[in-house]
């Protein structure tokens, strides 16, 4: 791989890398767009289900639905950069620009209802808006743009100095060079492989987030790990059903085909991510199974592309879906302002590996490719402008053997299973301690290597090791169970209190 130059490097591919390197080549930047995935669904937006949700005549009501779902913790001033922005931007990037036909019916737009929303207001595509949003957007962006797609490209280092990024270090094909850049926007998506049952694609390693972390930027609100609570699990893979068939009707039920949302919160099925969440961890606990029911609904037929989904798993929807939670969302990240810029000179992030403030301890449903979509325009914009300077980048060795074909499998294995167990839907006190511990040994074991070896996977370990260090530790530090970060030990208390 060649040295290079360009005005905006844009690391990843999903609506918020798309959005960026869009609003940077329309404002006239050279665009330099770098991403790992060689096919659509190796990006998470393309595994997007529900759909965007939109302003509509109530802002006030939006916003104040956001926060509720944080509990209370979102940025009121970062919501309401969100909901400000949300209808025109949707409208301007994705139906006037891309032309996405969102579903309707009866000539107006079939907006859809999802938990913890007081009212209708999500835009949908079938049950996976994100795939027909992500595909038409990258070939605008590949075919009617000036921006430079660099496929199955990794960014493996930050060029930094004084708090200062001059580009990134992009490997492709075994080989790598530095790439220098007036500005960078890391958009590099989520954590999911660092659990063992995620909604997430597996090139989901946290690699914005560790170069970022690695360079000094500012990291926040890492232990609000978010899990969706009605993935399904078969022996072929995991798949998400989307929360908009709960808002469509569906009911959980346990392994005694008890119906049992309302015993734990008053918008029962439609109550937030959270909540949902660790009552279908404690049902299948107590009851050994937990099915999603859509018998009383046109599922086949308001859910084409699950019904077809659940058909290629072996499932039979019509006795019910069984279902467990997944990791889904990181709501922490890179700190970031309204426009994007994070604590390092012309370092920007955007979409999941960034933090925002609009989600606090907990995501509202279907707000996550509107905050890609918003925050990357916006960053986008912003990052244009800044010339390019050169300093020494950091010297990748390559001088020891390659390690064994094994070697990165293992250590993944042995990782996820302390975030499953320890850093998980519930947490314990003693198990947090624990975590970093073993975290902080596998973290000393791959940077041993990293000093003499350079290859993708293992930089991808490293990203890995680091961010599951980052979420352990923010859990260890927060005392409080709040929205995604949940203590049993305070649930415990809590009831002990209660029964007194």
């Amino acid at each position: 791989m060649n040295e290079q130059e360009t005005d905006v490097l844009v690391v990843g591919t999903g609506i918020a890398g798309l959005s960026a390197a869009l609003a940077a080549d329309e404002a006239g930047a050279d665009v330099t767009l770098a991403t790992k995935a060689e096919r659509p669904e190796q990006a998470s937006t393309w595994w997007a289900q529900g759909g965007i949700a939109v302003t509509r005549d109530d802002p006030e009501q939006f916003e104040q639905d956001i926060l509720d779902a944080s509990a209370g913790t979102a940025d009121p001033e970062a919501v309401e950069v969100l909901v400000e922005n949300a209808t025109d931007t949707v409208s301007d990037i994705l139906v006037d620009t891309l032309g996405i036909e969102f579903d309707t019916t009866g000539g107006e737009y079939d907006f859809g209802q999802e938990a913890a929303h007081d009212e209708a207001r999500i835009l949908h595509v079938n049950a996976e808006t994100g795939k027909h949003i992500h595909v038409p957007f990258l070939n605008y962006v590949a075919d009617e743009t000036d921006v430079t797609v660099l496929e199955d490209t990794a960014a493996l280092e930050l060029i930094r100095h004084e708090g200062k990024v001059y580009g990134a270090i992009l490997e492709q094909d075994g080989e790598w060079a530095p790439t220098y850049a007036g500005s960078t926007i890391l958009a590099t998506g989520g954590i999911g492989a660092l659990y063992p049952r995620s909604t997430n694609p597996d090139t989901a390693t946290g690699d914005g987030i560790a170069m970022a972390a690695l360079a000094g930027a500012d990291i926040e609100d890492m232990e609000y790990v978010q899990f969706h609570p009605t993935a399904c699990h078969t022996e072929s893979g995991t798949f998400l059903i989307s929360e908009a068939v709960r808002g469509e009707g569906g009911l959980l039920r346990n392994g005694d085909g008890e119906r049992f949302m309302p015993e734990y919160h008053d918008d029962a099925e439609l109550a937030p991510r959270d909540v949902v969440a660790r009552a279908v961890k404690t049902e299948r606990e107590e009851t050994g199974d937990v099915t999603l029911d859509v018998s009383e609904m046109a599922f086949e037929e308001e859910f084409p592309d699950l019904a077809e989904k659940c058909a290629a798993h072996d499932v039979d929807w019509t006795e019910g879906i069984p279902i467990a939670p997944a990791q889904h969302f990181l709501c922490g990240g890179v700190a970031v302002d309204n426009r994007g810029r994070t604590s390092l000179d012309r370092l920007y992030a955007v979409g999941e590996c960034s933090r925002t403030g609009v989600h606090g301890a907990n995501r509202l449903a279907s707000t996550s490719l509107l905050e890609g979509l918003v925050w990357g325009q916006r960053a986008g914009e912003d990052a244009v402008g800044n010339d390019i300077e050169r300093i020494e980048a950091p010297e990748l060795l390559e001088r020891d053997p390659e390690l064994p074909g094994n070697f990165a499998r293992d250590k993944f294995h042995r990782l996820r299973r302390v975030m499953d167990e320890m850093v998980g839907i519930e947490r314990t006190t003693e198990g947090l301690k624990r975590s970093q511990s073993v975290l902080r040994r596998l973290k000393g074991e791959v940077d041993a290597y990293v000093r003499t070896r350079t290859s993708r996977s293992l930089y991808e370990l490293r990203s890995a090791s680091v961010v599951s260090l980052l979420i352990s530790r923010a859990a260890a530090e927060n005392d409080q169970s709040l929205g995604c970060h949940y203590l049993v030990e305070d649930a415990k208390t809590e009831s002990a209190a209660d029964a007194r």
